[in-house]
């Protein structure tokens, strides 16, 4: 048996439940898969909307019993985290807007006015699984549409794009405690412009659709930004702000993140495609925004509301 343990690991646990119940759950488990391990007191974090949290410091845990623990909990409908007790709040997020901030993926609710979400979607879900290239799905897409009348992008953002619960909370949070925030997105500007502003993002970068003054073209604006250039803005923002890779939390669902994600100090996998959630240092999956708060150890009465 490897004894070689991981020292100082701070366990987040946050769930849709009242705080007692995570908590005796969360010795449940530990005591059912790690007996032999000794945790120190747990404590709450607090609850926000249906979403509450507690922590746990564990002096020393088995290497081999991260994994176990983390899936119970998972199994549990739990979202949970190991985590160093050192720089924990993170001075930089950058993050995914489609199906991460948002709720929506805004090409497929575009092409929903072009009468071809289906066909559009399709390509989206094999994209974002890492089945397709994604610079060719995204001019792919984007030619399918070609003729749209630009009316059509206000009337998809207005009637269909709505945030993901905890999502201003986590920037406006972030912010009021130092933190750079950027929204970093494969879909287009147009949309990555409205929601940086929605959601309180001081920064925004994303794709351009080209125009001829009336319809779209068809053409994406070169180059795209897609997997490599997410992990770009994570560097040249860190490096501007005279951070480092460690200093920031990334959060992201699909496989053009993966980069950014496995770089960051903390990379969250948002409801995410398996092979994001796969190699993601966390995962939220069974609750909201206002965890990847959780996970840095801020506690309600830190939470910035909109």
């Amino acid at each position: 048996m490897n004894e070689k343990a991981v020292n100082s690991m701070i366990l987040v646990a946050a769930a849709n439940a009242p705080e007692d119940n995570i908590a005796s759950r969360l010795s449940m488990i530990l005591r059912d898969i790690a007996p032999a391990t000794r945790v120190e007191a747990i404590t709450s974090l607090g609850q926000m909307g249906d979403v509450a949290a507690v922590e746990a410091i564990i002096p020393t845990l088995p290497s081999e019993m991260l994994q176990p623990v983390l899936s119970a909990l998972h199994e549990a409908e739990m979202d949970a985290a190991f985590l160093p007790g050192e720089n924990r709040r993170k001075r930089l997020l950058i993050s995914d807007m489609d199906s991460t901030i948002i709720g929506q993926e805004c090409l497929d609710e575009l092409a929903d006015f072009a009468g071809l979400k289906a066909e559009v979607s399709a390509i989206t879900e094999r994209a974002m699984r890492g089945e397709l290239d994604f610079e060719g799905a995204l001019t792919t897409r984007v030619a399918m549409l070609k003729g749209l009348d630009l009316k059509a992008l206000q009337d998809a953002y207005d009637a269909r794009i709505t945030l993901n619960t905890g999502a201003k909370t986590l920037v406006e949070t972030m912010k009021a405690n130092g933190a750079v925030t950027v929204l970093v997105s494969g879909g287009f500007t147009f949309f990555t412009g409205r929601v940086a502003e929605e959601a309180g993002f001081v920064a925004h970068r994303g794709n351009t659709l080209i125009d001829d003054g009336a319809a779209l073209t068809g053409e994406v604006g070169m180059p795209i930004l897609g997997r490599e250039a997410k992990l770009s803005a994570l560097d040249e923002v860190s490096a501007e702000n005279g951070l480092g890779r460690a200093d920031a939390i990334a959060l992201g669902d699909g496989a053009n993140d993966l980069a950014m994600i496995k770089a960051a100090g903390l990379g969250i996998a948002y409801k995410a495609k398996p092979i994001v959630a796969a190699e993601a240092h966390a995962a939220i999956t069974h609750t909201d925004l206002h965890t990847a708060l959780f996970f840095q150890g801020y506690h309600v009465d830190e939470f910035v509301t909109g």
